[in-house]
């Protein structure tokens, strides 16, 4: 028998349920607003929210409903809540901010199309900002990137939790495709040697960053080896 709850958020009075719509790097659409409207009024949603993490959340849906919400929300809901890639959180980026200087939002849905939802074996937040004010909160998310006139810079392991970490820097000055690769090639690395729920800011204070770049930083050609 197929579990209704699976994607859903338990809440605090241990009855109802939340489910996250997505909305890769904060961008929502016309159509997406009204999908989430009609589906709030159809099954009387007490509460919806603007998540932290830019998601739209439905809160308070008995257990009863679960089914029928996922079913109406289609593609668009969230169907996995376990250890995995939850959200692709940005600013506006330099189409539309003045101190934008890369394209965030463009680097968060290529992100989110390769990536969503994909299991690891801690949940991964990826912050990404146009520039050095961070708006993206890319100093504390497991993977940050941060936009400059020179190009991106890439941080890993950071967490904004209860034990707050800001991340590593790996590399400055990144094209966009070279953001892709060592996104994917720390990625890679993180799912073969965590430690199962190991968040990246605990991983990398159990590795330390000398083993992360003997391991595999000083392999890549676009990385400068340290001098």
């Amino acid at each position: 028998m197929a579990d209704h709850t699976e994607g859903a958020i338990l809440q605090r009075d241990g009855r109802t349920y939340a489910v996250m719509a997505r909305s890769p790097g904060g961008l929502v659409t016309p159509e997406l607003l009204e999908k989430v409207a009609a589906t709030a009024r159809k099954y009387r949603v007490p509460k919806v929210k603007i998540t932290s993490g830019q998601r739209i959340a439905l809160i308070g849906i008995p257990a009863d409903d679960l089914a029928a919400v996922f079913e109406d929300l289609g593609p668009d809901a969230v169907r996995r809540t376990g250890p995995c890639i939850r959200y692709f959180q940005s600013c506006p980026g330099i189409e539309n901010c003045r101190n934008g200087t890369q394209d965030s939002l463009g680097l968060a849905t290529m992100l989110e199309s390769l990536y969503r939802e994909k299991p690891f074996p801690g949940k991964i937040k990826i912050g990404i900002s146009g520039c050095p004010r961070c708006c993206g909160e890319s100093r504390t998310r497991d993977i940050g990137i941060m936009g400059n006139a020179g190009g991106w810079t890439l941080l890993f392991g950071g967490n904004s939790g209860t034990r707050p970490r800001f991340g590593d820097v790996l590399a400055k000055n990144l094209s966009t495709s070279e953001v892709l690769d060592l996104v994917s090639r720390l990625l890679e690395y993180y799912q073969i040697h965590a430690q199962p729920k190991e968040r990246t800011a605990r991983f990398m204070e159990r590795i330390t960053l000398e083993t992360l770049q003997s391991d595999l930083l000083n392999l890549i050609p676009y990385i400068p080896l340290e001098r």
